[in-house]
């Protein structure tokens, strides 16, 4: 078995050189165990608690490969489509980045190099990912923990924009993405690769986002994409290459759901759920119990936000993968965040996608409620109509577009006195303002109040009402007129 060296990105050192890596799994899952559906990996936010003391930030695991590997033939030449030299595939261990590996040496006759990234799904058994990387003809295994980077610079812009794509979709895929993106970008330029890969699908949204962060960040790069290649046509025929290849799948033909998680959400597509017609089956759901199973007391948590940022929970601060991970607990106990929506994607199909996003609909929830008391109307308004732009453009994969860019210095400034906390009430999968607070609250009670103020005199409402309403008396007047002659 090869070795397994994990360093931390701020020092080249070794932290940990296991000649057994089966041992160091050992020490670091805590007894988590993670499953997998459609090749995204993940564990149980309560699971996660356990293993997060056991990664570094930016852990870098890099698995060399055996004489064997290095000696296929697949790499001595041209391959069936041409030659590449070393290509960095964003590989999950499942079904469709497991066939890819041997298609690419077969067709490129290149070295592959597996990028995993943990956005919040969990890096649980390292050795099994090990295995299936090298069984499937891959030189090299790197896999980085992106979580903070991915809440911190991804998740906390979009929701301090108020971001959500066609009134429900709070952007838990789009927003991965990118950062996945940057970092096999990366990883790229530090392995000397002249392509990356991807397993994403031609009538999908993923292939757009993860081609347009790699145009951005570095257009010296191939890009291959095998599902836009390839004869495979569907999951089937991929089980069937990967048989005939003797790659291990994590799947059979009976696994038939489609989910992507991350720390913000869990996605599902795909069996009933192509027929909009049905309903969601009860046992499909993961990250959130039933609203009718959950508790029948409610609970009350304070989100405290400083500048459009969440930064703690009944005021004890912490990370922001910390925060979310702590809240998709607490939501997800009481059937917060389900979402069953028929999306336009950006393809121009219709798709019917259930998501689960516990931690972040709580979080949405209290920015926007603390702006109520923040921002004036014309700001509200004004924000709202950008954060439909901001959202499309983060749904289309532009993330390092400019304009989003600009866009995010907007929202960063519009937010600056978006300071303060709001108490939520949980019961039963709805999250319901019980209160807010802010320093820079615009709300005023002596003039709001029914009762006579000194500030506000109700006697100047009626200047107000006849300039207000001028146009739409003088149209009356002149319809009149008209009717007259």
């Amino acid at each position: 078995m090869a070795n397994l060296q994990v360093t931390s990105s701020s020092s080249t050192k070794p932290l940990i050189h296991a000649q057994n890596p089966a041992r160091f799994m050992i020490e670091c899952k805590l007894g988590a165990k993670a499953s997998e559906f459609g090749g995204a990996a993940f564990v149980h936010p309560t699971t996660r608690k356990l293993s997060q003391a056991c990664k570094s930030q930016a852990i870098q695991a890099v698995l060399a490969s055996d004489k064997e590997t290095h000696a296929s033939s697949a790499t001595n030449g041209s391959g069936l489509r041409g030659k590449l030299n070393k290509v960095v595939l964003a590989y999950s261990g499942g079904l469709d980045t497991s066939v890819i590996v041997p298609w690419l040496r077969e067709n490129y006759g290149c070295e592959v190099v597996c990028f995993t990234a943990d956005v919040g799904q969990g890096i649980s058994e390292l050795e099994g990912l090990e295995a299936k990387a090298k069984a499937s003809g891959a030189c090299q295994l790197v896999v980085k923990d992106l979580t903070e980077e991915f809440v911190k610079d991804y998740v906390y812009p979009c929701l301090r924009a108020g971001a959500v794509y066609e009134r429900k979709y709070l952007l838990g895929t789009s927003m991965a993405r990118p950062v996945i993106a940057k970092a096999m970008v990366d990883v790229a330029k530090e392995v000397g690769a002249d392509a990356v890969a991807h397993g994403c699908t031609g009538k999908g949204n993923d292939q757009v986002r993860f081609e347009l962060t790699f145009f951005s960040l570095n257009p010296d790069l191939q890009v291959v994409a095998p599902w836009r290649e390839w004869d495979i046509t569907g999951r089937e025929d991929a089980i069937e290459y990967a048989k005939k290849h003797n790659v291990p799948v994590p799947v059979t033909k009976k696994s038939i759901y489609s989910r992507d998680r991350n720390l913000w959400h869990l996605s599902h597509e795909g069996d009933i759920l192509e027929d909009p017609a049905n309903e969601p089956k009860k046992d499909m759901y993961m990250m959130s119990v039933d609203p009718e199973d959950a508790p029948d007391k409610p609970e009350y948590i304070e989100i405290g936000i400083v500048s459009g940022i969440p930064v703690s929970i009944n005021g004890k601060e912490l990370s922001p993968a910390s925060l979310l991970t702590e809240l998709n607990d607490i939501g997800g106990r009481h059937g917060i965040g389900r979402i069953d929506m028929v999306e336009n994607r950006l393809v121009g199909m219709k798709s019917r996608g259930v998501y689960e996003t516990p931690g972040g609909t709580i979080l949405a929830a209290a920015c926007r409620e603390l702006e109520s008391l923040t921002l004036d109307r014309e700001a509200i308004q004004f924000k709202d109509s950008m954060a439909l732009k901001y959202a499309e453009l983060v749904y289309a994969g532009r993330w390092f577009d400019p304009l989003r860019e600009s866009m995010d210095a907007f929202m960063e400034n519009i937010t600056k006195t978006t300071t303060g906390s709001v108490m939520l009430k949980l019961y039963k999968g709805s999250v319901i303002v019980a209160s807010r607070k802010s320093p820079y609250s615009l709300y005023r009670e002596d003039i709001s109040s029914f009762e006579s103020g000194q500030i506000y005199d109700q006697a100047d409402a009626a200047g107000f009402i006849k300039l207000y309403g001028l146009p739409m008396r003088v149209r009356a007047m002149l319809e009149k007129e008209k009717g007259n002659n």
